[in-house]
Protein backbone atom coordinates (compact mmCIF):
# COMPACT_ATOMS: atom_id res chain seq x y z
CA UNK A 1 0.00 0.00 0.00
CA UNK A 2 1.23 3.26 -0.87
CA UNK A 3 2.94 5.41 1.80
CA UNK A 4 0.27 8.12 1.18
CA UNK A 5 -2.46 6.20 1.75
CA UNK A 6 -1.02 5.00 4.35
CA UNK A 7 -0.50 8.41 6.26
CA UNK A 8 -4.36 9.25 4.93
CA UNK A 9 -5.67 5.95 7.08
CA UNK A 10 -3.24 6.87 10.30
CA UNK A 11 -4.83 10.03 9.95
CA UNK A 12 -8.51 9.24 9.82
CA UNK A 13 -7.79 6.57 12.89
CA UNK A 14 -6.53 9.89 14.81
CA UNK A 15 -9.05 11.90 14.44
CA UNK A 16 -11.37 9.19 16.81
CA UNK A 17 -8.76 10.66 19.54
CA UNK A 18 -10.79 13.85 20.21
CA UNK A 19 -13.96 11.85 19.93
CA UNK A 20 -12.44 9.27 22.61
CA UNK A 21 -11.34 12.13 24.12
CA UNK A 22 -14.91 14.07 23.94
CA UNK A 23 -16.51 10.78 25.71
CA UNK A 24 -13.93 11.00 28.70
CA UNK A 25 -15.37 12.64 32.03
CA UNK A 26 -12.46 13.40 33.77
CA UNK A 27 -9.81 15.82 33.26
CA UNK A 28 -7.64 16.66 30.43
CA UNK A 29 -4.33 16.18 32.38
CA UNK A 30 -5.30 12.90 33.47
CA UNK A 31 -6.92 11.79 30.50
CA UNK A 32 -3.04 12.32 28.85
CA UNK A 33 -1.69 10.89 31.85
CA UNK A 34 -3.26 7.70 31.30
CA UNK A 35 -2.94 7.47 28.32
CA UNK A 36 0.88 7.99 27.88
CA UNK A 37 1.64 5.79 30.65
CA UNK A 38 -0.62 2.81 29.37
CA UNK A 39 1.03 3.25 25.92
CA UNK A 40 3.96 3.03 28.03
CA UNK A 41 3.86 -0.40 29.31
CA UNK A 42 1.61 -1.68 26.05
CA UNK A 43 4.32 -0.92 24.55
CA UNK A 44 7.33 -2.56 26.28
CA UNK A 45 5.07 -5.29 27.44
CA UNK A 46 4.84 -6.20 23.10
CA UNK A 47 7.99 -5.74 22.14
CA UNK A 48 9.09 -8.17 24.62
CA UNK A 49 6.20 -10.33 24.82
CA UNK A 50 5.05 -10.49 21.47
CA UNK A 51 7.90 -10.04 19.38
CA UNK A 52 10.35 -11.38 21.92
CA UNK A 53 12.93 -8.88 21.01
CA UNK A 54 15.10 -7.21 23.94
CA UNK A 55 13.95 -3.79 24.97
CA UNK A 56 16.41 -1.79 23.26
CA UNK A 57 18.15 0.99 25.80
CA UNK A 58 19.96 2.75 22.49
CA UNK A 59 19.90 6.40 22.65
CA UNK A 60 17.27 6.41 25.66
CA UNK A 61 17.57 9.75 26.83
CA UNK A 62 16.75 11.39 23.28
CA UNK A 63 13.56 9.35 22.89
CA UNK A 64 12.56 10.37 26.74
CA UNK A 65 12.94 13.70 25.32
CA UNK A 66 11.04 13.59 22.36
CA UNK A 67 8.45 12.14 24.30
CA UNK A 68 8.16 15.20 26.89
CA UNK A 69 7.21 17.11 23.69
CA UNK A 70 4.46 14.96 23.00
CA UNK A 71 3.39 15.04 26.22
CA UNK A 72 2.68 18.82 25.96
CA UNK A 73 1.56 18.65 22.70
CA UNK A 74 -1.44 15.95 23.87
CA UNK A 75 -1.90 18.48 26.99
CA UNK A 76 -2.47 20.72 24.43
CA UNK A 77 -4.77 19.01 22.14
CA UNK A 78 -7.09 17.73 24.44
CA UNK A 79 -6.95 21.10 26.76
CA UNK A 80 -8.25 22.49 23.99
CA UNK A 81 -11.17 20.34 23.91
CA UNK A 82 -11.87 21.65 26.91
CA UNK A 83 -11.85 25.04 26.68
CA UNK A 84 -13.40 25.36 23.25
CA UNK A 85 -14.59 22.13 21.49
CA UNK A 86 -13.29 19.64 19.16
CA UNK A 87 -13.58 21.74 15.68
CA UNK A 88 -11.80 24.42 17.28
CA UNK A 89 -8.91 22.39 18.66
CA UNK A 90 -8.40 20.68 15.18
CA UNK A 91 -8.94 23.95 12.83
CA UNK A 92 -5.92 25.32 15.71
CA UNK A 93 -3.79 22.12 14.66
CA UNK A 94 -4.31 22.53 10.96
CA UNK A 95 -1.27 24.92 11.44
CA UNK A 96 1.11 22.15 11.56
CA UNK A 97 1.92 22.39 8.13
CA UNK A 98 2.84 26.34 8.52
CA UNK A 99 5.30 25.61 11.74
CA UNK A 100 6.63 22.58 10.23
CA UNK A 101 7.72 24.43 7.06
CA UNK A 102 10.36 26.44 9.36
CA UNK A 103 11.09 23.64 11.88
CA UNK A 104 11.93 20.81 9.43
CA UNK A 105 14.30 22.97 7.63
CA UNK A 106 16.14 24.13 11.16
CA UNK A 107 16.52 20.44 12.00
CA UNK A 108 17.85 18.85 8.87
CA UNK A 109 19.99 22.11 8.07
CA UNK A 110 18.45 22.84 4.70
CA UNK A 111 16.90 25.71 3.09
CA UNK A 112 13.28 27.09 3.93
CA UNK A 113 10.99 26.61 0.66
CA UNK A 114 8.75 29.69 -0.08
CA UNK A 115 6.15 28.04 -1.20
CA UNK A 116 5.52 25.89 2.27
CA UNK A 117 5.64 29.11 3.97
CA UNK A 118 3.20 30.73 1.55
CA UNK A 119 0.90 28.11 1.84
CA UNK A 120 1.79 28.01 5.72
CA UNK A 121 0.33 31.74 5.90
CA UNK A 122 -2.79 31.12 3.89
CA UNK A 123 -3.31 28.83 7.05
CA UNK A 124 -2.71 31.10 8.97
CA UNK A 125 -5.19 33.68 7.70
CA UNK A 126 -7.78 30.97 7.82
CA UNK A 127 -7.29 30.68 11.67
CA UNK A 128 -7.24 34.56 11.83
CA UNK A 129 -10.98 34.44 10.58
CA UNK A 130 -11.62 31.43 12.68
CA UNK A 131 -10.56 33.20 15.65
CA UNK A 132 -12.57 36.33 14.26
CA UNK A 133 -15.78 34.85 14.31
CA UNK A 134 -15.00 32.19 17.69
CA UNK A 135 -14.14 35.02 20.39
CA UNK A 136 -15.27 32.87 22.77
CA UNK A 137 -13.35 30.63 22.15
CA UNK A 138 -10.10 32.08 21.85
CA UNK A 139 -8.12 30.43 24.83
CA UNK A 140 -8.83 27.08 23.37
CA UNK A 141 -7.58 28.48 19.84
CA UNK A 142 -4.23 29.68 21.32
CA UNK A 143 -4.26 26.47 22.99
CA UNK A 144 -4.45 24.68 19.83
CA UNK A 145 -2.10 26.70 18.17
CA UNK A 146 0.93 25.92 20.16
CA UNK A 147 0.17 21.83 20.12
CA UNK A 148 0.21 23.20 16.84
CA UNK A 149 3.83 24.28 17.02
CA UNK A 150 4.96 20.99 19.50
CA UNK A 151 3.44 18.89 16.86
CA UNK A 152 5.91 20.51 14.05
CA UNK A 153 8.59 19.38 15.99
CA UNK A 154 8.64 16.13 17.46
CA UNK A 155 8.03 14.18 14.13
CA UNK A 156 11.22 15.83 12.88
CA UNK A 157 13.13 14.06 15.55
CA UNK A 158 11.49 11.12 15.41
CA UNK A 159 12.57 10.90 11.75
CA UNK A 160 15.91 11.13 12.60
CA UNK A 161 15.94 8.78 14.99
CA UNK A 162 13.99 6.13 12.76
CA UNK A 163 16.35 6.61 9.89
CA UNK A 164 19.69 5.86 11.85
CA UNK A 165 17.88 2.30 13.13
CA UNK A 166 15.32 3.24 15.70
CA UNK A 167 12.65 0.25 16.24
CA UNK A 168 9.44 2.34 15.96
CA UNK A 169 7.77 0.45 18.74
CA UNK A 170 10.60 0.34 20.80
CA UNK A 171 10.39 4.24 20.32
CA UNK A 172 6.92 4.75 21.15
CA UNK A 173 7.65 3.12 25.06
CA UNK A 174 10.66 5.21 25.37
CA UNK A 175 8.77 8.45 24.41
CA UNK A 176 5.94 7.65 26.46
CA UNK A 177 7.71 7.53 29.49
CA UNK A 178 9.06 10.90 28.85
CA UNK A 179 5.34 12.03 28.05
CA UNK A 180 4.59 10.61 31.54
CA UNK A 181 7.20 12.25 33.04
CA UNK A 182 5.71 15.60 31.86
CA UNK A 183 2.67 14.85 32.78
CA UNK A 184 2.95 14.02 36.19
CA UNK A 185 4.99 17.29 36.81
CA UNK A 186 2.30 19.19 35.21
CA UNK A 187 -0.96 17.58 36.88
CA UNK A 188 -0.74 19.30 40.30
CA UNK A 189 -0.20 22.71 38.22
CA UNK A 190 -2.55 22.20 35.62
CA UNK A 191 -5.38 20.67 37.48
CA UNK A 192 -7.23 21.88 40.55
CA UNK A 193 -8.07 18.29 41.60
CA UNK A 194 -3.91 17.08 42.02
CA UNK A 195 -2.92 13.71 41.92
CA UNK A 196 -6.25 12.32 43.48
CA UNK A 197 -7.38 13.26 39.81
CA UNK A 198 -5.79 10.38 38.49
CA UNK A 199 -8.61 8.27 40.13
CA UNK A 200 -10.98 9.90 38.42
CA UNK A 201 -12.22 7.34 35.29
CA UNK A 202 -15.02 6.23 35.92
CA UNK A 203 -17.28 3.34 34.15
CA UNK A 204 -16.72 3.74 30.48
CA UNK A 205 -13.72 6.78 30.88
CA UNK A 206 -11.47 3.22 31.12
CA UNK A 207 -12.75 1.97 27.95
CA UNK A 208 -11.98 5.37 26.27
CA UNK A 209 -8.38 5.40 27.95
CA UNK A 210 -7.91 1.91 26.14
CA UNK A 211 -9.03 2.85 22.78
CA UNK A 212 -6.89 6.00 22.71
CA UNK A 213 -4.42 4.17 24.24
CA UNK A 214 -3.72 1.03 22.36
CA UNK A 215 -4.97 2.32 18.95
CA UNK A 216 -4.53 5.93 18.40
CA UNK A 217 -1.37 5.80 20.64
CA UNK A 218 0.81 2.80 20.17
CA UNK A 219 -0.42 0.95 17.08
CA UNK A 220 -1.28 4.37 15.58
CA UNK A 221 2.45 6.20 16.74
CA UNK A 222 4.29 3.35 15.46
CA UNK A 223 2.67 3.22 12.63
CA UNK A 224 3.68 7.26 11.74
CA UNK A 225 6.81 6.09 12.90
CA UNK A 226 6.83 3.94 10.57
CA UNK A 227 5.99 5.81 7.48
CA UNK A 228 8.33 8.09 8.51
CA UNK A 229 11.34 6.32 6.47
CA UNK A 230 9.21 6.64 3.39
CA UNK A 231 7.78 9.88 3.95
CA UNK A 232 9.01 13.74 5.18
CA UNK A 233 8.10 15.50 8.46
CA UNK A 234 6.44 17.96 6.10
CA UNK A 235 4.72 15.64 3.97
CA UNK A 236 3.69 14.01 7.08
CA UNK A 237 2.11 16.91 8.90
CA UNK A 238 0.35 17.59 5.61
CA UNK A 239 -1.92 14.82 5.31
CA UNK A 240 -2.45 15.58 9.47
CA UNK A 241 -4.42 18.53 8.45
CA UNK A 242 -6.89 16.47 6.32
CA UNK A 243 -7.52 15.54 10.46
CA UNK A 244 -10.12 18.83 10.68
CA UNK A 245 -12.11 17.00 8.25
CA UNK A 246 -12.61 13.96 9.65
CA UNK A 247 -12.90 15.58 13.22
CA UNK A 248 -15.42 18.07 12.33
CA UNK A 249 -17.14 14.96 10.76
CA UNK A 250 -17.35 13.56 13.96
CA UNK A 251 -17.94 16.23 15.77
CA UNK A 252 -21.06 17.28 14.07
CA UNK A 253 -22.38 13.18 13.82
CA UNK A 254 -21.73 12.32 17.83
CA UNK A 255 -21.89 16.12 19.19
CA UNK A 256 -24.04 18.32 16.90
CA UNK A 257 -21.73 20.36 17.06
CA UNK A 258 -22.54 22.37 14.09
CA UNK A 259 -25.25 24.38 16.25
CA UNK A 260 -21.56 25.94 18.10
CA UNK A 261 -19.84 26.98 15.12
CA UNK A 262 -19.96 30.03 13.08
CA UNK A 263 -20.28 29.09 9.10
CA UNK A 264 -17.26 31.10 8.19
CA UNK A 265 -15.48 28.97 10.39
CA UNK A 266 -16.46 25.57 7.77
CA UNK A 267 -15.36 28.00 5.11
CA UNK A 268 -12.20 28.53 7.04
CA UNK A 269 -11.02 24.65 7.48
CA UNK A 270 -12.13 23.83 3.62
CA UNK A 271 -9.63 26.74 2.91
CA UNK A 272 -6.89 25.46 5.31
CA UNK A 273 -6.95 21.47 4.13
CA UNK A 274 -7.55 22.35 0.91
CA UNK A 275 -4.31 25.16 0.57
CA UNK A 276 -1.95 22.04 2.28
CA UNK A 277 -3.48 19.60 -0.14
CA UNK A 278 -1.95 21.58 -3.06
CA UNK A 279 1.49 21.07 -1.07
CA UNK A 280 2.32 17.87 -3.26
CA UNK A 281 1.63 19.60 -6.57
CA UNK A 282 4.02 22.19 -5.50
CA UNK A 283 6.46 20.70 -4.81
CA UNK A 284 6.71 18.17 -7.80
CA UNK A 285 6.47 21.42 -10.05
CA UNK A 286 9.54 22.37 -7.72
CA UNK A 287 11.66 19.26 -8.29
CA UNK A 288 10.79 19.56 -11.85
CA UNK A 289 12.47 22.84 -12.25
CA UNK A 290 9.30 24.50 -13.24
CA UNK A 291 9.20 26.58 -9.93
CA UNK A 292 12.75 27.54 -8.79
CA UNK A 293 14.21 27.53 -4.72
CA UNK A 294 16.66 30.67 -4.05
Amino acid sequence: MPATLQIHLLVFLVAFTAVFGKLYSGSAVSLVTWRVALAAVTAFLWVRFFRRHPISTDRWPAMIGVGVVIGLHWLCFFGAIQLANISICLTGMATISLFTAFTEPLFERRRVRPFEVFLGLIVAGGIALVANVEREHLAGLGVALLGALLAAIFPVLNRRLVHTGGDPLGMVGWEMIGASLICLIALPFLDPGGYPALLEPRGLDWLWLFLISMGCTVFGFAWHIHLLRKITAYAGNLAMNCEPIYGIAMAILFFREDRELHPLTFIAVLAIVGTNLAHPWLERRTRSGSFQEP
